[in-house]
């Protein structure tokens, strides 16, 4: 938490739940990647905190941006970004977001199968195009391999038959998984898609890009590599497979930009021990799944819990949220231990809470109203 967010918390006393996020963070996660992988254009990934706040700094500092729908598109254009530093990045696209992208000057698209080609030949004619290689996602907390991407094989086909669609075909993207702790599968993944660009220009088709996707992680309750470290064997992993003649690099971050930025203040709603013989006390919050914290599914996403009691004894606990649904529960086998002072009416605090939480939440889910952002 900075210091930023703790004077605003301890000030305001914002009503729970809320998000309270630092800008400038923000800002200094984006000049540290920058820093670290100056060969790379960072488009960020929009769909990480599309907060206008941050849009319209990252706009100021140069960045391009990675976009899911024709919403989020039309978003980064109102916080000043130029069509032209925007990819429809999402491989399933309606036909009319797709119309209305291009009618918007977006000429940067993203593709894994033929019949999304064919939409893009139909209703962006001329645009450049890149197509997704599924590659694995080991060492992902949350992987992204099953629903998106195509094979090596069927991209290669793919990209010929964008050429005679009068598409451009300027390059291929892959994603590592979200939330990646592995450096190792950047290098993985680089080696197989840089194979297919080698097969594809001896095929007369001149790619000109590889987007590495994103992935970066932040630190959650657990240690992750550094940025530094990615950049490492991400640059060695590019040397060996094309030497000097690079191709242009793109990244799309969007966790390691927000994430640490935002924290969530949230108050104890109960804290219960249900069964007298079983030391699992069930502490419920006032954010659940359903308020924004849908990363805990399965809790592959394990955030930091910050309580006013910390330093004194504690025990352990199932940590659930408050609405009436039985998968409204955040942490059951994670070993999480709270303080045993904690109580009722005491606020907590969960850390790097700045991606994928605002837009998760749902609208009005048991009547409990969206998650409130503070952009400070």
């Amino acid at each position: 938490m900075t210091l930023k967010i703790a004077r605003f918390l301890a000030e305001h006393q914002p009503a729970t739940p809320c998000l309270v996020f630092d800008v400038d963070q923000a800002e200094e996660n984006f000049r540290a990647l920058q820093r670290a992988l100056p060969v790379a254009r960072i488009y960020y990934a929009v769909k990480a905190n599309p907060a206008a706040p941050v849009l319209e700094r990252l706009v100021r500092l140069g960045s391009c941006f990675d976009a899911a729908s024709i919403e989020e598109i039309e978003s980064c254009l109102a916080a000043g970004a130029q069509a032209e530093a925007i990819s429809f990045g999402n491989t399933i696209k309606k036909a009319g977001a797709i119309a209305r992208a291009y009618a918007h000057g977006v000429g940067m698209y993203a593709f894994d199968s033929a019949e999304e080609l064919a939409k893009l030949a139909r209703h962006a004619p001329g645009a450049a195009v890149y197509c997704r290689i599924m590659v694995a996602n080991a060492g992902a907390d949350w992987p992204l391999s099953r629903k998106f991407g195509t094979t090596v094989e069927r991209a290669r086909e793919l990209m010929l038959q964008a050429r005679g669609l009068g598409l451009d075909p300027m390059g291929l993207s892959f994603h590592v998984g979200s939330q990646q702790t592995s450096t190792a599968s950047y290098e993985a993944a680089i080696a197989k898609v840089a194979m297919l660009f080698t097969d594809l220009h001896d095929a007369g088709v001149k790619l000109r890009m590889m987007n590495l996707g994103g992935g970066f992680p932040t630190r959650y309750r657990d240690e992750v590599p550094g940025i530094a470290a990615f950049a490492d064997a991400i640059g060695a992993a590019l040397a060996r497979a094309f030497g000097n003649a690079l191709p242009d690099i793109v990244i799309e971050p969007g966790r390691c930009i927000v994430g640490d930025a935002g924290v969530v203040a949230s108050e104890v709603v109960l804290v219960s021990q249900r069964d007298p013989a079983d030391p699992v006390r069930w502490v419920y919050l006032d954010i659940g799944r359903f308020g924004g914290l849908a990363e805990t599914e399965g809790e592959a996403i394990k955030y930091r819990i910050a309580t006013p009691h910390d330093g004194t004894a504690t025990g352990p606990v199932s940590i659930a949220g408050p609405t009436c649904d039985g998968a409204d529960i955040l942490y059951e086998k994670s070993n999480y231990r709270l303080p045993l002072a904690l109580t009722t009416g005491d606020r907590v605090e969960l850390h790097a809470t700045g991606a994928y939480v605002t837009t998760y939440a749902s609208q009005a889910f048991n009547g409990f109203t969206p998650l409130k952002e503070h952009y400070i």
